[in-house]
């Protein structure tokens, strides 16, 4: 049965020289010392994090070609070979509590640390130097050190812990439950002094093994990852000498596989015991693997792809060979080579969008980028032009409209092949989803409304049609809470980089869900009100009206400058007193030619 699996694993290998969809990689950071790992801080900041070898993290803003350092324990981290910095990973409630995750090698004593940072409280580009000490693992030899850490879904923090070097696990560590060395780990950083071990673990409490043991038999779990819409975990475990293999853990595994290293490396037997190739005891065998041939000869793991931006096939996995520069790809149809490069591939990174990158330990951070992959409908082409949150029949009696705020026919169709657009209010949960294949008139309109109570069906829409939805739900959307619109109806791409659109209020606690500080917070009664795109300057001021171009909504990414509140009885509601009626207007409704209108004296 092991030849048959061998055979199988040797001609999937020979899958890895087909060819593949293009890819290029964009430039972002060169003139890196050693970087080994880029990450984000889960916060929406849109900020990337570089991990430095040396013992820098360096922070990059949005749109800055040049990184500042966040945090420096150069004093504190042995920079040799496999040895330094390896790993870092932001807090779930990292936004909030400020606290983050580190993976160094110290440098008195050569033990592998994971330590926790806080953020500065005044300044969130800095990190404070302060250092608690999670957990301290001896190292036997100076390489095999694992690296990665990163949270869960569930929450826990996953640590990578290789069998602690020399060659072919000499110590016969991996298999041993009681030791850290060969394995995943899970604790839980929330409970504990200085951590707990979750009584969910498959060695927790009086069954034999270290409680904070997860997985087992990894030579060395470099780089791994979960997939940000399935929670399946990724392990990329670096080989001996002749397999390099993908390990694959399903999001409903209870923890205990054993993926066994020293006795299999990939699905060949080694023959190093003790135990036999013949099993009585299940083995977990690689998702992939492949061979020591052309060069290759070290596995850095990757991740799935889960972005918005079509830059790869949606859900396959991307990883490398360290050795050859090699980039691959594993999905439905097998392993194969994506791009051939020149770089030394320390690492992976996936940025707050799903967006994914490449590091290379020459010095460089690069984004993954698909030149083929049709255009975007991007920020300000899609705007929500009119709202009203409660109206005379109650809390429920809602409406958004969307608008096309060009000049020609869009068609709803997001790049990661999700059902369409998200319209979501701050809550996070979709109320309206434009659909795929959707065509949107030129300067045209799309209705979204709450079918419990919405009152304005028969209102007319002009030209003989009235303001039906186009798209209805059914849970209320709180008075002054966030709207916003994302060119994808996956809620885990729900992020700044795929917004379209948000409106919100002062009150609006996340900045994802409104634009500048917000309208002001309305005080609102039963009236029948609305909220509407300005087109005239601020509250449509007859003194201003006259120049008034009146072909586009106002869209200066400040909520209070591009919204007016306006009443059907002139209420103020904590806006000012302006007297007008909600125009919802849907798909059918007549479209704004005022351009296409000569003008004469």
């Amino acid at each position: 049965m092991k030849k048959v699996i061998a055979l199988l694993a040797l001609l999937v290998a020979s899958s890895l020289n087909v060819a593949a969809q293009t890819i290029v990689l964009d430039p972002l950071l060169a003139g890196l010392s050693s970087p080994l790992y880029v990450t984000h801080a889960r916060d929406g900041s849109g900020r990337l994090f570089v991990v430095e070898q040396g013992g820098v993290i360096r922070v990059l803003q949005p749109g800055a070609t040049t990184p500042t350092v966040f945090l420096n324990i150069t004093t504190r981290v042995l920079f040799s070979g496999e040895r330094g910095l390896l790993g870092l990973a932001f807090h779930p409630l990292y936004e909030t509590n400020r606290r983050f995750f580190v993976y160094y090698t110290r440098n008195s004593d050569g033990a592998n640390v994971i330590a926790e940072y806080r953020a500065s409280e005044s300044n969130p580009n800095v990190a404070d130097t302060a250092e608690t000490v999670i957990l301290p693992i001896p190292q036997p030899f100076t390489n095999h050190n694992g690296g990665m850490i990163e949270f869960g879904p569930d929450g826990f923090l996953y640590i990578g812990k290789g069998d602690g070097g020399s060659a072919n696990d000499p110590g016969n560590r991996a298999q041993n439950l009681n030791e850290l060395l060969g394995k995943m780990l899970r604790i839980d950083i929330n409970q504990g002094t200085p951590y707990a071990s979750p009584t969910t673990n498959p060695f927790a409490g009086a069954i034999p093994g270290r409680d904070e043991i997860w997985a087992f038999g990894l030579r060395n779990p470099f780089r791994f990852s979960f997939d940000r819409q399935t929670g399946d975990l990724y392990i990329g475990d670096v080989g001996q000498g002749q397999r390099e293999e993908v390990d694959f853990q399903p999001a409903a595994s209870a923890g205990g596989e054993n993926y066994g290293w020293r006795i299999f490396e990939g699905t060949l037997c080694t023959n190093l015991g003790p135990a036999s190739c013949t099993p009585t005891t299940p083995y977990t065998f690689p998702l992939t693997e492949y061979g020591h041939t052309g060069g290759r000869c070290s596995i850095t793991g990757g991740y799935a792809y889960r972005g918005a931006r079509a830059s790869l096939p949606f859900g396959s996995y991307v990883f490398a060979d360290f050795c050859t520069g090699e980039i691959f790809i594993y999905d439905t149809g097998g392993q194969r080579l994506l791009l051939d490069t020149t770089r030394s591939i320390s690492s992976f990174g996936e940025d707050e969008a799903g967006e994914l990158y490449i590091v290379g330990l020459g010095g460089t951070v690069e984004r993954i980028r698909n030149p083929n992959a049709p255009a975007p409908i991007a920020a300000g082409q899609l705007l929500i032009s009119e709202f009203r949150l409660r109206g005379p029949g109650g809390a429920q009696d809602e409406f958004i409209e969307i608008y096309n705020n060009t000049d020609a026919a869009l068609n709803v169709n997001p790049l990661d092949g999700s059902a369409g657009f998200a319209l979501a209010a701050s809550d996070g949960s979709t109320r309206c989803t434009i659909p795929t294949g959707t065509i949107i008139p030129a300067r045209g309109h799309f209705l979204c409304a709450n079918s419990n109570g919405y009152s304005l069906t028969a209102y007319p829409a002009g030209n003989g049609t009235t303001a039906t939805p186009d798209a209805t739900y059914t849970t209320d959307i709180p008075d002054n809470a966030g709207l916003a619109l994302f060119n994808t109806a996956n809620p885990i791409s729900f992020v700044t980089a795929n917004r379209l659109d948000a409106a919100g209020s002062t009150s609006e606690t996340n900045a994802l869900y409104k634009e500048g500080a917000g309208y002001p917070a309305l005080t609102i009664d039963s009236s029948n009100h609305s909220l509407y795109r300005d087109d005239c300057g601020k509250g449509g001021s007859i003194t201003t009206f006259g120049a008034c171009p009146l072909t586009t909504p106002k869209d200066t990414n400040d909520n209070a400058s591009d919204f007016v509140f306006v009443a059907t009885d002139g209420a103020s509601a904590g806006a000012g007193q302006r007297l007008g009626a909600p125009g919802p207007e849907n798909l059918s409704a007549p479209v704004q030619r005022n351009a296409a209108i000569p003008a004469a004296l």
